[in-house]
């Protein structure tokens, strides 16, 4: 297991031929020539692309131009992982979600569960008898694997779009089917947010934590906590003048800057500006730090696989300052 971790940084081996395993010299039939043997000696020494530390600003400003028609706008980093198939990180995929004034824009992911948030505009969603209403700051949840159908009201309209869609395809898996969904349609209006996050902000006042964050769930999910099996979702705070302890975990995270004006953070030893509805992927396992030197609150959206690291006991959260 140590090697593992240690290789799993480094550069993809793709030579042909190189540690594809031993095929089987004994009886001849389809089933026996497809089976492969490994030892110890090159099992274990799998070398992946690392999960890099990115902010994606060309699709941001794509999003924002009133020129960008009707449709979504992938975050894939599927190139520099090593992936065969669309991903913003290895179990993630996000998108942003543009909608012209009065048009109609329909989805259907292949994918668990979808998770939107709204960061301009008014309008409407439909998932089978489901129906939200949405505007700036809301979040909602809906089942995977159906066609859902966003419709911008009066004037344009831009969402994050956040789906499993990775994670199922790494083992051709198919969404659940109907009725059998991990979870229902949920709604979470910006307003009930805004009072959330005052009562978190009172409640965490003067402690010692990474960030003041509210975790969205939802009846089918609150017994895990996350919004989704594999995946946790949060709104994060940060007052004016004030940082976020040294921290790192093996969850990778995927960030939407809602107010950063004046906020960086430290990544890898890397410092990032925010850059206002920009989206940036902080690896898993870097030490890492959120700063805001503004006057304003700093407000994100997070989404981590920790549903999946929490759930096999590989969260590993340390602060590294302690």
């Amino acid at each position: 297991m140590a090697t593992l971790l240690r290789t799993a940084k480094g550069e993809a081996d793709r030579s042909p031929g190189r540690d594809e395993g031993v095929p089987a010299a004994a009886a001849d039939t389809p089933s026996t020539r497809r089976a492969r043997y490994f030892d110890s000696s090159n099992a274990f020494a799998l070398k992946y692309p690392p999960v890099p530390c990115h902010q994606f600003l060309a699709e941001r400003d794509r999003a924002l131009d009133p020129a960008t028609p009707t449709g979504l706008i992938p975050l894939d980093l599927s190139a520099p992982l090593g992936l065969e198939f669309p991903a913003t990180t290895p179990l993630i995929m996000t998108y942003y979600a543009r909608a012209r004034a009065g048009e109609r824009l329909a989805t259907c992911f292949k994918a668990s569960g979808e998770l939107y948030y709204v960061i301009a505009g008014r309008g409407e969603t439909r998932n089978g008898d489901a129906v939200i209403g949405w505007g700036p700051g809301d979040v909602f949840c809906l089942p995977g694997g159906a066609e859902s159908a966003h419709r911008a009201g009066a004037e344009d309209c831009l969402l994050w779009v956040i789906t499993n869609e990775p994670e199922l395809a790494f083992e051709h898996l198919e969404p659940p089917a109907a009725g059998n969904a991990v979870t229902e349609a949920v709604h979470y209006p910006a307003a009930e947010i805004r009072s959330q996050l005052a009562r978190v902000a009172g409640k965490l006042k003067g402690q010692k934590i990474a960030g003041l964050a509210l975790v969205f769930s939802s009846t089918a999910q609150a017994r895990r906590r996350n919004v989704l099996p594999s995946l946790t979702l949060a709104v994060n705070q940060l007052p004016p003048g004030e940082f976020q302890r040294p921290h790192r975990h093996n969850s990778v995270a995927v960030t939407l800057s809602i107010q950063g004006k004046n906020c960086y953070s430290m990544i890898g030893g890397r410092r990032v500006d925010w850059q206002e509805h920009a989206i940036m992927v902080t690896p898993p396992g870097d030490v890492h730090s959120h700063h805001n030197d503004g006057s304003e609150w700093m407000t994100c959206l997070i989404v981590q696989d920790g549903g999946l690291h929490y759930h096999c006991r590989t969260m590993d959260f340390d602060y590294a300052d302690a």
